[in-house]
């Protein structure tokens, strides 16, 4: 495979399952130094860390809580030691994939369900990108990580789609605001992919999985390796004229 991406650092948050994982390991793949982070999973972080660096890359896992935006500052800071560290003092790519999930429907949703969907989904993306985008590089990247469910209306993520929604929106604002600098500005909006963030929903509604499959095009569930490869390209320079977009990944659902 060719390395595209050689020579460029990227920041993953949630990087120790899931599409965070595909995520980093696809961009390690095509050349990147890659930064992930993790809240609690410090073992499978290190297993992704280990991964990452037999692709022949620099690799490091930060924690960092974004249930909150406290830890915000130390992360930053920590984050700026590591690139010090590699001879950087720039970054070039910005995955805001770390996310939480909580099922309700409407009549059900507390005020602490929808205050910690959105702390994670959308405020710490706000403020994290914030407070990074002056480290980050003319012509970089930010991907951020939408949803399926902010176009089409599935009852137990009452609490989730609408702020994916509205992530997506910021994507928008964010490639205008930071057009200017080169900087592209994308999201993608995954559809219900078989892994273990779905896996209390399709545990609890198990005709889920049957309902996901039967309508979508291609008869089939996603998995976290068919979003990460988007991601890569991305941010990638190929893509280097698409910004402001929002790329559904869902196998033609609802079609």
């Amino acid at each position: 495979m060719s390395k595209p991406l050689e020579g460029k650092v990227a920041l993953v948050t949630g990087g120790s399952r899931n599409i965070g994982r595909e995520t980093a390991l696809a961009l390690a793949r095509r050349g990147a130094d890659v930064v992930i982070t993790y809240r609690e999973r410090e073992e499978a972080a290190a297993k992704v860390v280990a991964e990452l660096e037999a692709e022949g890359v620099r690799a490091t896992a930060l924690r960092v809580d974004l249930t909150g935006t406290a830890g915000l500052p130390d992360f930053v800071d920590a984050f700026r030691q590591v690139l010090a560290g590699w001879g950087r003092s720039s970054f070039d790519i910005l995955v805001n994939n770390a996310g939480v999930l909580r099922l309700a429907t409407f009549e059900r949703v507390t005020e602490e369900d929808l205050d910690y969907n959105f702390q994670t989904n959308y405020k710490s993306v706000f403020f994290l990108t914030q407070r990074l985008m002056g480290d980050l590089a003319e012509g970089g990247r930010i991907i951020n990580l939408g949803s399926g469910t902010a176009r089409i209306a599935f009852g137990p993520l009452v609490s989730y789609g609408p702020i994916k929604a509205a992530l997506q929106c910021l994507t928008a604002y964010l490639a205008a605001f930071l057009g200017p600098r080169g900087i592209t500005v994308n999201a993608v909006a995954p559809g219900g992919l078989d892994d273990d963030f779905n896996a209390e929903l399709f545990s609890n509604m198990p005709p889920a999985r049957d309902h996901i499959r039967s309508n979508t095009a291609l008869k089939r569930i996603g998995v976290p390796g068919d979003v990460g490869g988007v991601i890569a390209f991305l941010a990638s320079p190929e893509a280097s004229f698409i910004s402001g977009a929002v790329l559904p990944i869902d196998g033609g659902y609802h079609l």
